[in-house]
């Protein structure tokens, strides 16, 4: 069992909603169920309200709130697709949110994802979400039978070797990006050999691929080789996922940065052994892996692990490996559509100013 603080199948459920490009998503609860991240998925460009459930609700049913909100949503945002999530509050007392989805009857694509927090791995929340958009015929079923397996093989990876692997993980900062970004400067410097590994999760994409922006600079002032591979795939995914891709490649592509791409950005947790492949055949020196470093199938004391995750961070010092944090880029990439500076990449900068 994980003492630690782990996702929320409800708002693995929203974020998903928000991958599919539902317009609305309403939150059959408590006014505060899930309000960070609603806030920050606002920003993304998808509307998120919710019943705002009392206690007296859950004596007497919160039906005609959801006829409210339903109807409200309609009026205010005009939306082509509204989904409707459910939370402990809702589920416990058994709310029957497709019952007053009915009876609201306004004109769009409306759904149920039946969904509370207490169902276990925060991938059940995602899976629930994709299955009911493949009912209401958001997603393809091939789609959809694809995003299950995906969503089942990052759990088996996060049970095996990643933060659900450790029962308690205290949050880490960890150390400064001083040593990790030298270390990259001295190995091309000395003539060796880079391999820039990313292993990216959705959003996220914008913040790590700035490590090929820093390190494609560090090489063209100091020397060495580089070799650069991530998940971008634009063919792979849902529809978020393929404009992600896209618009990081795009923007690669014009500062000059080459990569190979192998697989989506919904494919971190199956991609690792293939991207180890393409690596050893470069036989680098020094290896920098960022975004989800445990997806790499071999990893060791030697290599740089760069993650977004306080917790994870954690675990890594704790088995010995230099790692750094870039722990505030979730809420950094959630409007954006174009790459975002590193910690650690504008620290191989500013280092490269005081080299000859």
């Amino acid at each position: 069992m994980n003492v630690h603080p782990r996702p929320n199948p409800i708002i693995a459920a929203l974020y998903t909603l928000r991958d599919i490009d539902v317009d609305v998503v309403i939150i059959h609860g408590p006014s505060g169920c899930g309000f960070m991240a609603s806030r920050m998925i606002e920003n993304a460009g998808i509307r998120v309200v919710t019943t705002s459930m009392t206690d007296n609700d859950l004596i007497f049913g919160a039906s005609e709130n959801l006829i409210t909100a339903l109807k409200d949503a309609e009026k205010r945002f005009s939306p082509k697709s509204i989904a409707v999530i459910g939370t402990c509050a809702s589920m416990i007392i058994g709310e029957d949110m497709k019952a007053s989805i009915k009876r609201a009857n306004i004109g769009c694509n409306v759904f149920s994802v039946d969904c509370h927090g207490c169902m276990g791995d925060n991938t059940k929340g995602a899976i629930k979400a994709i299955e009911a958009a493949s009912i209401a015929g958001i997603v393809e079923k091939d789609e959809a039978d694809r995003q299950k397996r995906l969503l089942a093989a990052a759990t088996e990876m996060e049970k095996r070797v990643g933060m659900a692997s450790v029962d308690y993980l205290p949050p880490s900062g960890g150390p400064t990006k001083l040593g990790v970004a030298s270390k990259i400067i001295d190995c091309l410097s000395n003539g060796g050999k880079v391999a820039v590994i990313i292993l990216s999760k959705k959003e996220l994409a914008y913040r790590f691929s700035d490590m090929f922006f820093a390190v494609n600079e560090a090489r063209d002032k100091v020397g060495g080789e580089t070799f650069f591979i991530t998940n971008l795939d634009e063919d792979k995914g849902l529809p978020r996922f393929r404009r992600y891709a896209k618009d990081i490649r795009k923007e690669l592509s014009d500062g000059g940065v080459e990569i190979i791409s192998v697989g989506g950005l919904d494919e971190y947790a199956i991609v690792g052994r293939d991207m180890e492949e393409r690596v050893d055949e470069f036989q680098p020196d020094l290896k920098v892996i960022v975004g989800i470093p445990h997806a790499y199938p071999t990893l060791s004391a030697e290599n740089i692990l760069i993650t977004d995750q306080p917790r994870q961070l954690s675990n890594y010092l704790s088995k010995g490996y230099d790692a750094v944090g870039e722990i505030s880029s979730h809420s950094m990439v959630m409007s954006t559509n174009r790459i975002i500076s590193m910690e650690t990449g504008d620290t191989i900068r500013e280092l490269l100013k005081g080299s000859k």
